[in-house]
């Protein structure tokens, strides 16, 4: 470590709800010599609902190559230099990463000052295997470069999750359900906030409802769908018949039918004459 350099603090700020901020989180900024962040305009209101009065800098993905050397220098003559985005942790398909690779090869000392995240967030409300998981940022704008992109991660075992702009979410799902078939999925749109909605379902129902449901296409939106894992499971008459018989034998049979279909991505139909069957060679 640089005997007389300051320290660069990555800081993580809510999603959407204020309540999120981190006491931890409002003392570094405050402290901090400065606050580089994506947007002056978005974040001034942050720190002012806060009482935050720390100076303010632009450092976003079209100025952080010019920008990086000047905070560099600032951080190695001793300043102390707090990094937030827009919303969230950074680096987290947010800028930063030039910084503070730069930071650790002056020796400046790095410290995360953890908080929200929109992936891991969605995540743990999903009730998808969370074990192991693929962060894969934002899916290609073209139909063609999506598809691609989705087949290049099918046979990942972990829980796969994205970003997605709201306008392209439902061809973003269909794309999905087409490459990857009836996995189970979920669409989280404006967690933390107001009109919080998790919608669950396989690849199919899912994407069919967001193309419906135009208020499903607005806000801030993760996707998260199983792994190839969930796919060998939704293949197998085995996991369905598991599944189906533990349900089953604790709820009324519709509701386990459904809560099977969920899970497994299997029909729904074909689930309940199943179930039926299973009811009378027991009776």
């Amino acid at each position: 470590m640089a005997e007389d350099a300051g320290v660069l603090y990555v800081v993580a700020t809510p999603i959407g709800n204020l309540g999120d901020m981190s006491l931890r989180a409002r003392e570094v900024l405050a402290a901090a010599d400065v606050v580089a962040c994506e947007d002056t305009r978005h974040s001034r209101p942050l720190l002012t609902h806060f009482g935050i009065a720390t100076a303010l800098v632009a450092y976003h993905e079209h100025n952080e190559v010019a920008q990086t050397p000047k905070l560099l220098a600032r951080l190695t003559a001793g300043a102390s230099i707090a990094l937030i985005s827009d919303a969230g942790t950074p680096l987290v398909s947010d800028p930063g990463y030039v910084l503070v690779r730069a930071a650790r090869a002056a020796g400046v000392r790095v410290v995360p000052v953890p908080g929200p995240s929109a992936p891991v967030c969605a995540l743990s409300a999903a009730g998808l295997p969370s074990d192991r998981f693929l962060f894969l940022g934002f899916p290609p704008r073209g139909a063609a470069a999506r598809r691609e992109w989705i087949g290049a991660v099918a046979g990942e075992p972990g829980t796969l999750i994205m970003f997605e702009a709201a306008r392209r979410v439902a061809a973003t799902l269909a794309d999905l359900s087409a490459v990857l078939g009836a996995r189970p999925a979920v669409l989280a749109r404006e967690l933390t906030k107001r009109f919080e909605t998790l919608l669950d379902g396989p690849l199919p129902e899912l994407a069919a409802r967001v193309t419906e449901e135009s208020g499903q296409r607005r806000g801030e939106v993760v996707v998260l769908v199983g792994g190839a894992r969930d796919a060998d499971h939704s293949d197998g008459e085995g996991e369905e018949r598991r599944v189906l018989d533990i349900l089953a034998a604790e709820l009324p049979l519709k509701q386990a039918v459904a809560l099977t279909a969920r899970i497994t991505g299997g029909h729904r139909n074909a689930l309940y004459r199943r179930a039926l069957a299973r009811r009378d060679e027991r009776a």
